[in-house]
């Protein structure tokens, strides 16, 4: 999921179809999920295919979920053919990083390496806890790090595509 070379920024991902007029449930990676409605055009893909773009006729948040309608999706049939796409924004609409701060999507893929020199594995998603992010990363296993820039990360490197951190695993 590395996309600075297409421009794009993964946003979210769709859910199952809602309803019987296209709607479509979407899950937001955005830092607070109504914000995903505020960018338009979507850029889409499914897995293997390329970005399609594509405007969302009207979104609303759904109890803590999301909904979205799409432009020309007027039926669960046409809808399910969306289902399980990624979501993403042209790079250009989100708002400029300060230094050594990264979107998510940045980070995945990314190569961690300790002090050492050892590969650790490859960032393969984040997840907030509260009190600091955390990156986890697969290797031989599963583990989960601290993104605590200073301390455990020590460098990251988006043109080497790599993260360097002080941690050991056990």
């Amino acid at each position: 999921m590395k996309n600075a070379e297409t421009g794009h920024v993964i946003v979210g991902k769709v859910g199952a179809t809602y309803g019987i007029h296209g709607w479509l449930k979407i899950h937001a990676y955005t830092e607070y999920a109504a914000n995903i409605l505020e960018y338009r055009p979507w850029y889409i893909k499914h897995e293997n295919s390329t970005w399609i773009a594509v405007e969302v006729d009207s979104g609303r948040m759904h109890g803590s979920s999301i909904i979205a309608k799409l432009a020309g999706v007027n039926t669960p049939e046409e809808a399910r053919l969306f289902t399980g796409a990624t979501i993403a924004v042209a790079r250009s609409q989100l708002p400029q990083l300060k230094e050594n701060e990264y979107y998510w999507s940045d980070l995945i893929g990314l190569t961690v390496i300790n002090k050492n020199g050892e590969v650790l594995g490859t960032v393969i998603y984040l997840m907030e806890t509260g009190s600091n992010d955390v990156l986890v990363i697969k290797g031989e296993k599963e583990h989960a790090i601290p993104y605590l820039l200073g301390t455990v990360i020590i460098k990251v490197d988006l043109a080497k595509q790599e993260i360097h951190v002080d941690w050991e695993l056990l």
